[in-house]
């Protein structure tokens, strides 16, 4: 409440529709930030989301302010309450309809006090009780306040320094507020203290969203700390699992011709995670080779440690001269026993050359494509579900005789989008549709690049890996 000492500064308000004009706009923009805030939803685990809400509600806080203070200003000042003849204060309502602002003035000359009617609901003090002079009014602060609130005080009525700065008060009925003070000293005409007004602004609710927001912001941050650390690590482990050789890489066979084997492997499009696709060829001790790629549901660490685990046995099965069927039923019981359960396709190919033929079997995955003298087919799969869907799975076993210049085409279902696009073919269709484009590639890696070509820059949801093999002569 500005003191009578300073009449001789005339306010010059503005017109009065121009308030009125901001007011309007406040209270349009009010509600449609508060709008955003009840369609945003939030569920525990969704830092983004409480990051988000706590921003709205920081705004909603900051816009009531200043309508509030539009308000007021419009009105212009309020009259001085009359110490002697004090209203009934009326009983408080809940926190969201508290008074925010409030103001005082405490004369050093006199002794007299002077609250309005919003400091007393502020505090959650009756009239009756009567204003706190300046040195009682620390004992309604947290201890660790009071020092603070003293030392500005001081500094104000000794040094004529203005105040500006926040406390925490406990009110009688035990509620917990924050006040923003500001305080100004007035001077008599001597130039000595005379006064001190100030006015007394309720912030707590804006002091809690913007902790809310500031612990949001952590968490995120903390979130996404975690998940570049999650990513790192399960790069690093695709990379330590994956077949060492980059390229093309060329399985010798004597008189039996060659095997020309490249992969790739594309990461997804949508997703920063890494998820759980693999691709492998592996020359045999019998002379034969295989040839995998697969897929375990999931994305991260677990899922690549899962894809480590899973690569890691089939390999050894296959070094040990499991056929592919009964490979990947053992598969399929060690995914049921794991300690992370998870689903997993996965295609498993077992070549002799000597006899040039392809023995494979698939768990719920796209079966091998088949290229040859410039047009291409799916092989016809056995029957196989997904691992880890069914305790005691069987798994059959195809054959396929292969001829000098045939292609073998390997890929994950997260080659092509998930999304369906009724003008375009889909992935089988697209894959087959690259057969006259093959049979003039002169390896298995122009081969490879012709695929990444196609389907490189597409919106995967998911990872993918593809498996170019060629028979030579």
């Amino acid at each position: 409440m500005p003191s009578h000492l300073f009449a001789d500064r005339p306010a010059q308000p503005p017109e009065p529709g121009s308030v009125d004009a901001l007011i309007s706009q406040t209270r349009r923009l009010r509600g449609e930030v508060d709008a955003v805030r009840r369609d945003t939803v939030v569920d525990d685990d969704d830092a983004q989301g409480r990051w988000q809400r706590a921003l709205c509600d920081l705004a909603v806080h900051h816009l009531d302010d200043l309508r509030e203070h539009l308000g007021q200003l419009k009105e212009g000042l309020p009259p001085a309450p009359d110490l002697v003849e004090q209203p009934q204060a009326a009983p408080e309502a809940g926190p969201e309809a508290q008074i925010r602002v409030g103001s005082a003035e405490w004369n050093l000359l006199t002794d007299e006090v002077s609250w309005s009617d919003e400091l007393f609901q502020i505090f959650g003090r009756s009239p009756e009780s009567g204003a706190l002079p300046l040195d009682e009014l620390g004992s309604t602060l947290f201890s660790e306040d009071q020092p603070l609130l003293t030392a500005w005080v001081t500094a104000c009525l000794v040094d004529g320094r203005p105040i500006d700065g926040e406390f925490r008060i406990v009110r009688a009925d035990g509620r917990v507020r924050t006040l923003h003070m500001r305080a100004e000293p007035v001077l008599d005409s001597d130039g000595c203290t005379a006064s001190m007004w100030a006015v007394l602004r309720d912030v707590s609710e804006l002091r809690r969203s913007q902790r809310a927001v500031r612990e949001s912001r952590d968490s995120l941050q903390r979130q996404r700390e975690i998940a570049q650390t999650e990513r790192r690590l399960a790069v690093e482990l695709q990379e330590a699992v994956l077949p060492p050789w980059r390229g093309s890489l060329r399985f010798p066979y004597g008189s039996a011709g060659t095997l020309d084997v490249a992969a790739h492997y594309l990461p997804s499009a949508t997703s920063a995670l890494i998820g759980g696709d693999w691709y492998d060829a592996l020359e045999l001790p019998d002379g034969c080779s295989m040839l995998t790629v697969g897929d375990l549901t999931g994305h991260g660490v677990t899922a690549t440690s899962g894809m480590a685990m899973m690569l890691g046995a089939l390999r050894g099965m296959a070094m040990a001269g499991i056929e592919p069927g009964p490979l990947m039923g053992w598969l399929n019981q060690l995914l049921e026993t794991s300690v992370q359960p998870a689903l997993g396709s996965a295609v498993c190919c077992r070549y002799d050359p000597a006899r040039r033929v392809l023995s494979w079997a698939q768990a719920g995955h796209p079966a091998p494509l088949l290229f040859r003298h410039g047009s291409g087919r799916s092989l016809l799969p056995p029957e196989g579900v997904l691992l880890g869907a069914t305790s005691g799975a069987s798994y059959g076993q195809a054959e396929e005789h292969l001829e000098v210049g045939d292609l073998l085409v390997l890929h994950t279902d997260g080659l092509t989008p998930r999304s369906i696009e009724f003008s375009r073919a889909d992935g089988t269709e697209r894959l087959l549709a690259l057969a006259p484009r093959f049979s003039v590639a002169r390896s298995a890696q122009e081969c490879v690049r012709i695929v990444i070509e196609e389907f490189g820059e597409s919106e995967r949801e998911d990872d993918a890996c593809v498996l170019v093999a060629r028979v030579g002569g």
